[in-house]
């Protein structure tokens, strides 16, 4: 009689459940820029002078109105103080911190839409299209902007000179740059098989474009974008200091234009000039730490060297303690 014995049986071991932390993110949380404190800081930056822009106008009194105390310092009723003419300056700054925002929003668009058209849309076409877009782009480049913005809007008359004019002609002198920076990123991309596969499926040109290239240079776009409405909220300041403003409406730029014709720095009038200065200031200071967060979608070098820094820092701490 033999003896038996019980095989076992041997014991796998298997990984343990992956938890949520352990989820691969999704592909539209790629895209968004890591949080750190300089995001933080402009993201707070940038949406308290949005807030004060939009709001701001409906609960302030008429700027235009013309008061008997002329050059007062800021007091409890009025916060700015007044202007030569007794208009209240903290009601001109929230005017015009909208006519600001709002050119910077509509060439911060236009720009981009330019700069798409001829960098991606003729870097996908090849061929003539695409030497003649880079041509356009070369001669945009190699002329100056600021004089060719001054010679544009010297050109047009004042009568004529509204907000989307200027608009128009910032927008048309700073799309160029953009353009070069997504004629390359979209010469790297549409050799890429999916971008072969869908051209051989019969997808159109424009399907092809926006659902395989435009989704890779989101990061891109957005990073021109934010560059294109501090360009242009400093373009505008620039304009209306010498004059060539547009007229009728109430800019940062016309508030320093006024200021400047007020003698406001000589009479020592610091309250006229340097609200709208310090507003353009900060809202430059939140878009540069927006783009700088961009950045490291664009390129992960970025984003590893830093994280390797904090590293560093954290590792120095440790040992010193």
């Amino acid at each position: 009689m033999t003896n038996t014995q019980p095989l076992t049986e041997p014991v796998v071991q298997r990984p343990p459940a992956a938890g949520p932390a352990a989820r691969p993110k999704a592909a539209w949380r790629l895209m968004l820029p890591t949080m750190t404190p300089w995001l933080a800081t402009g993201l707070a930056l940038v949406a308290g002078i949005v807030l004060f822009g939009v709001l701001a106008p409906f609960l302030v009194g008429d700027p235009d109105r013309i008061r008997d105390v002329g050059l007062t310092g800021p007091s409890g009723g009025l916060w700015l103080g007044t202007t030569q003419t007794g208009q209240d300056v903290f009601a001109q700054l929230a005017f015009a911190t909208r006519g600001s925002l709002q050119i910077g929003l509509i060439v911060g668009v236009l720009a981009t839409v330019l700069s798409a058209f001829f960098g991606i849309y003729g870097a996908y076409l090849g061929g003539v299209a695409d030497e003649a877009f880079s041509l356009l782009s070369n001669v945009f480049l190699v002329i100056p902007g600021l004089p060719l913005v001054i010679v544009i809007s010297g050109f047009v008359p004042r009568e004529s000179r509204g907000l989307w004019t200027i608009a128009v002609v910032l927008a048309l002198t700073s799309w160029a740059a953009s353009a070069r920076v997504l004629r390359a990123q979209t010469l790297s991309v549409r050799n890429r098989d999916y971008v072969a596969a869908a051209k051989l499926s019969g997808e159109r040109p424009w399907r092809v474009i926006a659902v395989e290239i435009l989704p890779n240079l989101l990061p891109v776009l957005a990073s021109q974008f934010v560059f294109a409405v501090i360009a242009a909220v400093l373009g505008e300041a620039g304009l209306s200091f010498l004059g060539l403003g547009a007229s009728g409406s109430s800019t940062l730029g016309t508030m320093l234009f006024y200021a400047q014709n007020g003698f406001a720095l000589p009479l020592g009038a610091w309250w006229w000039f340097a609200p709208p200065g310090l507003v353009i200031a900060l809202f430059g200071t939140g878009l540069a730490l927006i783009n700088f967060s961009i950045d490291e979608i664009v390129d992960p070098k970025l984003k590893n060297a830093r994280l390797h820094r904090r590293r560093t820092r954290l590792a120095a701490k440790g040992g010193a303690a």
